[in-house]
């Protein structure tokens, strides 16, 4: 069994699409998947219910799970805060890690689990932690560090790997387009001079050594 961690240099760069990416090249190649977010927050109407697929819903689809197996339904919080900032918001008990890292399981028998952070590495995820916390906690083989490849990557990418210092961390420049110089400057000067692994397909991540599942 492999554990991959999806984290991000920030809020909307696109994690859960590159989580939902990853699961279905594993599970297209014949790989048992789990996928997992220990918390989640997301816009709602006034009675509650999530206005759009919330990343639960998105990942569950991914992996042939139920949304509530994804994310547990006393994690979900229906204010677009930080989860433990919702949980204040909605004066709903705090957001242990503790509590979190031992809902976070996966049946045995399992090839992949992907398991989303929330927001970027240094987003609050529980009252005591970040997800630089979560992730250390957790011990993945593999923490995919997803970036935006457009103005700014660079310090973004390069405080996020420092953070998350000693897991081993692979790039992935989302929305990238070999077509724009910028762009292309961007992915040489973070493999080239910051010797860091990047890729810019999420199904390239499962070729990565600590993973190899294609």
């Amino acid at each position: 069994m492999t554990v991959l961690f999806v984290a991000g240099t920030g809020t909307e760069v696109g994690k859960t699409w590159v989580a939902c990416e990853v699961a279905r090249a594993a599970r297209g190649s014949g790989r048992r998947v789990a996928a997992r977010k220990p918390a989640q927050s997301y816009d709602a109407g006034a009675d509650g219910e999530p206005l759009a697929a919330t990343d639960a819903d998105l990942l569950g689809a991914a992996s042939g799970e139920a949304p509530t197996t994804v994310c547990p339904s006393h994690r979900w919080y229906p204010v677009a805060m930080a989860p433990p900032m919702a949980a204040d918001a909605l004066d709903r008990p705090p957001v242990r890690l503790a509590d979190l890292v031992a809902e976070t399981t996966w049946p045995q028998g399992c090839d992949l689990v992907v398991v989303e952070a929330a927001g970027g590495v240094r987003s609050p995820i529980a009252h005591d932690g970040d997800g630089v916390d979560l992730a250390q906690r957790l011990a993945p083989d593999l923490v995919l560090l997803v970036a935006d490849a457009t103005l700014g990557t660079i310090n973004l990418t390069r405080l996020s790997v420092d953070a998350l210092t000693p897991l081993p961390v692979l790039v992935i420049l989302n929305r990238y387009d070999d077509a724009d110089d910028l762009q292309r400057r961007n992915r040489a000067w973070l493999e080239h001079h910051a010797g860091l692994d990047v890729v810019v397909h999420p199904a390239d991540a499962l070729h990565h050594p600590s993973l190899t599942l294609l």
